[in-house]
Protein backbone atom coordinates (compact mmCIF):
# COMPACT_ATOMS: atom_id res chain seq x y z
CA UNK A 1 0.00 0.00 0.00
CA UNK A 2 1.06 3.37 -0.84
CA UNK A 3 2.64 5.98 2.46
CA UNK A 4 2.25 8.93 0.36
CA UNK A 5 5.39 9.87 2.59
CA UNK A 6 7.84 7.53 1.76
CA UNK A 7 9.75 8.14 -1.69
CA UNK A 8 11.66 5.13 -1.65
CA UNK A 9 8.89 3.13 -0.27
CA UNK A 10 6.59 3.98 -3.13
CA UNK A 11 8.76 3.82 -5.68
CA UNK A 12 9.33 0.14 -5.19
CA UNK A 13 5.63 -0.45 -4.86
CA UNK A 14 4.49 1.52 -8.03
CA UNK A 15 7.25 -0.96 -9.53
CA UNK A 16 5.70 -3.84 -8.21
CA UNK A 17 2.34 -2.66 -9.31
CA UNK A 18 3.81 -2.26 -13.32
CA UNK A 19 5.67 -5.02 -12.65
CA UNK A 20 1.79 -7.49 -11.56
CA UNK A 21 0.41 -5.26 -14.71
CA UNK A 22 3.56 -6.32 -17.58
CA UNK A 23 2.47 -9.78 -16.30
CA UNK A 24 -1.56 -9.54 -16.23
CA UNK A 25 -1.15 -8.07 -19.64
CA UNK A 26 0.53 -10.63 -21.25
CA UNK A 27 -2.87 -12.32 -21.89
CA UNK A 28 -5.70 -10.67 -21.77
CA UNK A 29 -9.03 -12.86 -22.89
CA UNK A 30 -11.78 -9.89 -22.20
CA UNK A 31 -11.40 -6.98 -24.37
CA UNK A 32 -13.78 -4.90 -22.19
CA UNK A 33 -11.02 -4.65 -19.78
CA UNK A 34 -9.16 -2.58 -22.43
CA UNK A 35 -10.73 0.88 -22.12
CA UNK A 36 -10.82 1.10 -18.10
CA UNK A 37 -6.48 0.25 -18.38
CA UNK A 38 -5.68 2.73 -20.77
CA UNK A 39 -7.52 5.34 -18.96
CA UNK A 40 -5.87 4.10 -15.71
CA UNK A 41 -2.26 4.15 -17.65
CA UNK A 42 -3.44 7.86 -18.63
CA UNK A 43 -3.88 8.44 -15.17
CA UNK A 44 -0.09 6.85 -14.26
CA UNK A 45 1.52 8.85 -17.07
CA UNK A 46 0.45 11.79 -15.44
CA UNK A 47 1.80 11.09 -12.27
CA UNK A 48 4.79 10.37 -13.36
CA UNK A 49 5.10 12.91 -15.48
CA UNK A 50 5.16 15.39 -12.14
CA UNK A 51 7.23 12.85 -9.94
CA UNK A 52 9.84 13.54 -12.78
CA UNK A 53 9.67 17.13 -12.20
CA UNK A 54 9.63 16.65 -8.04
CA UNK A 55 12.36 15.33 -8.40
CA UNK A 56 14.64 17.20 -10.78
CA UNK A 57 13.60 20.26 -8.32
CA UNK A 58 14.77 17.72 -5.30
CA UNK A 59 18.08 17.24 -7.20
CA UNK A 60 18.38 21.31 -7.35
CA UNK A 61 17.75 21.68 -3.76
CA UNK A 62 20.18 19.71 -2.43
CA UNK A 63 22.75 20.95 -4.99
CA UNK A 64 24.78 22.28 -1.70
CA UNK A 65 25.39 19.37 0.06
CA UNK A 66 26.48 17.18 -3.65
CA UNK A 67 29.58 15.56 -4.22
CA UNK A 68 32.24 13.19 -6.10
CA UNK A 69 32.99 10.44 -4.13
CA UNK A 70 36.34 11.85 -4.32
CA UNK A 71 35.13 14.66 -2.44
CA UNK A 72 35.02 17.01 -5.37
CA UNK A 73 31.97 19.33 -4.19
CA UNK A 74 32.23 21.57 -7.41
CA UNK A 75 31.57 18.37 -9.66
CA UNK A 76 29.14 17.06 -7.63
CA UNK A 77 27.07 20.45 -7.58
CA UNK A 78 27.79 20.34 -11.99
CA UNK A 79 26.24 16.15 -11.70
CA UNK A 80 23.22 17.55 -9.98
CA UNK A 81 22.16 20.33 -12.40
CA UNK A 82 22.90 17.57 -15.33
CA UNK A 83 20.64 15.13 -13.64
CA UNK A 84 17.92 17.73 -12.63
CA UNK A 85 18.08 18.33 -16.46
CA UNK A 86 17.70 15.10 -17.79
CA UNK A 87 14.71 14.56 -14.82
CA UNK A 88 12.91 17.56 -16.72
CA UNK A 89 13.42 16.29 -20.23
CA UNK A 90 11.97 12.08 -19.18
CA UNK A 91 9.28 14.00 -17.96
CA UNK A 92 8.86 16.09 -21.44
CA UNK A 93 8.79 12.62 -23.04
CA UNK A 94 6.37 11.38 -20.47
CA UNK A 95 4.13 13.77 -21.11
CA UNK A 96 4.18 13.56 -25.01
CA UNK A 97 3.08 9.79 -24.14
CA UNK A 98 -0.11 11.35 -22.29
CA UNK A 99 -0.93 12.78 -25.73
CA UNK A 100 -0.66 10.03 -27.38
CA UNK A 101 -2.69 7.68 -24.81
CA UNK A 102 -5.52 10.23 -24.65
CA UNK A 103 -5.91 9.51 -28.84
CA UNK A 104 -5.95 5.74 -27.52
CA UNK A 105 -8.41 5.80 -24.73
CA UNK A 106 -10.91 8.07 -26.82
CA UNK A 107 -10.68 5.48 -29.73
CA UNK A 108 -11.00 2.59 -27.84
CA UNK A 109 -13.63 4.28 -25.76
CA UNK A 110 -15.94 4.41 -28.80
CA UNK A 111 -15.21 0.34 -29.31
CA UNK A 112 -18.40 -1.86 -28.48
CA UNK A 113 -16.95 -5.48 -28.16
CA UNK A 114 -19.20 -8.51 -29.47
CA UNK A 115 -20.23 -11.11 -26.88
CA UNK A 116 -18.04 -13.67 -26.06
CA UNK A 117 -19.06 -17.19 -27.95
CA UNK A 118 -22.51 -17.63 -27.69
CA UNK A 119 -21.41 -21.95 -26.89
CA UNK A 120 -20.18 -20.48 -23.20
CA UNK A 121 -21.57 -19.57 -20.01
CA UNK A 122 -20.05 -18.62 -16.61
CA UNK A 123 -21.40 -19.93 -13.35
CA UNK A 124 -19.86 -18.81 -10.04
CA UNK A 125 -17.82 -21.10 -8.27
CA UNK A 126 -17.08 -19.39 -5.13
CA UNK A 127 -17.62 -16.00 -3.14
CA UNK A 128 -15.81 -14.45 -0.46
CA UNK A 129 -16.34 -11.46 1.56
CA UNK A 130 -14.43 -9.61 4.46
CA UNK A 131 -12.65 -11.80 6.89
CA UNK A 132 -13.70 -14.97 4.67
CA UNK A 133 -11.65 -13.36 1.54
CA UNK A 134 -8.57 -11.93 3.44
CA UNK A 135 -6.06 -14.92 2.68
CA UNK A 136 -7.26 -15.06 -0.82
CA UNK A 137 -6.11 -10.94 -1.26
CA UNK A 138 -3.26 -11.88 0.63
CA UNK A 139 -2.33 -14.46 -2.15
CA UNK A 140 -3.00 -12.10 -4.88
CA UNK A 141 -0.51 -9.63 -2.91
CA UNK A 142 2.40 -12.44 -2.18
CA UNK A 143 1.99 -14.79 -4.97
CA UNK A 144 -0.35 -13.21 -8.29
CA UNK A 145 -3.85 -13.83 -9.12
CA UNK A 146 -2.54 -16.94 -10.72
CA UNK A 147 -2.12 -18.72 -7.40
CA UNK A 148 -5.54 -17.31 -6.38
CA UNK A 149 -7.22 -18.86 -8.89
CA UNK A 150 -5.54 -22.34 -7.68
CA UNK A 151 -6.12 -21.50 -4.81
CA UNK A 152 -10.40 -21.08 -5.03
CA UNK A 153 -10.63 -23.83 -7.97
CA UNK A 154 -10.71 -25.92 -4.66
CA UNK A 155 -14.03 -24.86 -4.55
CA UNK A 156 -14.98 -26.51 -7.57
CA UNK A 157 -16.66 -29.60 -7.48
CA UNK A 158 -17.80 -29.90 -11.31
CA UNK A 159 -20.99 -31.09 -12.37
CA UNK A 160 -22.39 -29.89 -8.69
CA UNK A 161 -21.16 -26.88 -8.85
CA UNK A 162 -22.69 -26.05 -12.43
CA UNK A 163 -25.70 -28.19 -11.05
CA UNK A 164 -25.81 -25.36 -8.34
CA UNK A 165 -25.38 -22.51 -9.88
CA UNK A 166 -27.90 -23.37 -12.58
CA UNK A 167 -30.64 -23.82 -9.78
CA UNK A 168 -29.92 -20.72 -7.97
CA UNK A 169 -29.56 -18.62 -11.04
CA UNK A 170 -25.76 -17.76 -10.98
CA UNK A 171 -24.88 -18.14 -14.92
CA UNK A 172 -24.04 -15.37 -16.88
CA UNK A 173 -23.03 -14.62 -20.73
CA UNK A 174 -19.17 -13.46 -19.80
CA UNK A 175 -17.17 -13.37 -16.87
CA UNK A 176 -18.30 -9.99 -15.86
CA UNK A 177 -16.73 -6.93 -14.04
CA UNK A 178 -17.70 -3.37 -12.82
CA UNK A 179 -15.40 -0.42 -12.11
CA UNK A 180 -15.11 -2.05 -8.55
CA UNK A 181 -13.46 -5.08 -9.89
CA UNK A 182 -10.52 -6.46 -11.53
CA UNK A 183 -10.87 -9.21 -13.57
CA UNK A 184 -8.00 -11.95 -14.36
CA UNK A 185 -8.97 -15.21 -16.28
CA UNK A 186 -6.93 -18.40 -16.65
CA UNK A 187 -8.04 -21.24 -18.91
CA UNK A 188 -11.34 -21.79 -18.36
CA UNK A 189 -11.64 -19.76 -14.65
CA UNK A 190 -11.81 -15.68 -13.95
CA UNK A 191 -11.41 -14.17 -11.00
CA UNK A 192 -12.63 -10.94 -9.81
CA UNK A 193 -11.77 -9.04 -6.93
CA UNK A 194 -12.06 -6.07 -5.33
CA UNK A 195 -9.11 -4.75 -2.94
CA UNK A 196 -11.14 -1.57 -2.36
CA UNK A 197 -14.53 -3.78 -1.44
CA UNK A 198 -13.12 -6.63 0.26
CA UNK A 199 -14.57 -9.34 -2.21
CA UNK A 200 -13.01 -11.99 -4.60
CA UNK A 201 -14.92 -14.67 -6.49
CA UNK A 202 -14.41 -16.99 -8.90
CA UNK A 203 -16.23 -18.54 -12.20
CA UNK A 204 -16.20 -20.88 -14.60
CA UNK A 205 -16.78 -21.36 -18.22
CA UNK A 206 -18.47 -24.23 -19.44
CA UNK A 207 -20.57 -25.00 -22.67
CA UNK A 208 -23.70 -23.60 -23.12
CA UNK A 209 -26.59 -25.71 -21.66
CA UNK A 210 -29.17 -26.28 -24.56
CA UNK A 211 -32.37 -23.95 -24.79
CA UNK A 212 -35.24 -25.52 -22.94
CA UNK A 213 -38.56 -25.60 -24.57
CA UNK A 214 -41.02 -23.00 -24.15
CA UNK A 215 -44.12 -24.34 -21.27
CA UNK A 216 -47.24 -21.99 -21.79
CA UNK A 217 -47.54 -19.35 -18.98
CA UNK A 218 -50.27 -21.84 -17.30
CA UNK A 219 -47.69 -24.75 -16.49
CA UNK A 220 -44.88 -21.91 -15.64
CA UNK A 221 -43.37 -23.73 -12.45
CA UNK A 222 -43.06 -21.44 -9.45
CA UNK A 223 -39.31 -20.04 -8.75
CA UNK A 224 -36.97 -21.83 -6.35
CA UNK A 225 -36.69 -20.38 -3.25
CA UNK A 226 -34.18 -18.27 -3.07
CA UNK A 227 -33.79 -18.44 -7.50
CA UNK A 228 -32.10 -15.85 -8.60
CA UNK A 229 -31.45 -13.85 -5.22
CA UNK A 230 -27.61 -13.72 -5.95
CA UNK A 231 -27.95 -10.87 -8.21
CA UNK A 232 -31.15 -9.25 -6.79
CA UNK A 233 -34.06 -7.38 -8.12
CA UNK A 234 -33.66 -4.05 -7.28
CA UNK A 235 -29.20 -3.95 -8.26
CA UNK A 236 -28.56 -0.90 -10.63
CA UNK A 237 -27.00 -1.58 -13.99
CA UNK A 238 -23.51 -2.87 -14.43
CA UNK A 239 -23.24 -4.19 -10.96
CA UNK A 240 -21.05 -6.65 -10.04
CA UNK A 241 -22.47 -10.42 -10.95
CA UNK A 242 -22.15 -11.70 -7.90
CA UNK A 243 -22.03 -8.82 -5.33
CA UNK A 244 -24.17 -8.81 -2.41
CA UNK A 245 -26.97 -6.04 -1.95
CA UNK A 246 -25.10 -4.32 0.89
CA UNK A 247 -21.96 -4.58 -0.70
CA UNK A 248 -23.08 -3.50 -3.97
CA UNK A 249 -24.62 -0.34 -1.70
CA UNK A 250 -21.22 0.47 -0.14
CA UNK A 251 -19.87 0.68 -4.17
CA UNK A 252 -22.58 3.20 -5.19
CA UNK A 253 -21.84 5.65 -2.36
CA UNK A 254 -18.29 5.94 -3.02
CA UNK A 255 -18.92 6.49 -6.49
CA UNK A 256 -17.20 2.88 -7.62
CA UNK A 257 -20.47 1.84 -9.71
CA UNK A 258 -21.76 3.10 -12.60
Amino acid sequence: MPTFNDPAADAREAYEAVRGLAHATQRIENPEVLYPVIGELMATTRNLSQVLDQLARAQQQHTGRAMTDSGDREAGSQLTFEAAAALHEAAAHIGQADTVLDRASNRAGQIAWLPEDPRYRWVSVVFLQGSEAEPVMEIIDRQGPDAAIAYLAGWDYGAETVSAAMENGYVYETAPQTPADRLVTDGDYALTYSPDLGYVGLSRRIDAPDPEPERPTAEASPARPGAGRHRGSERPEGASWFLPDVIAEVAENRGLSL
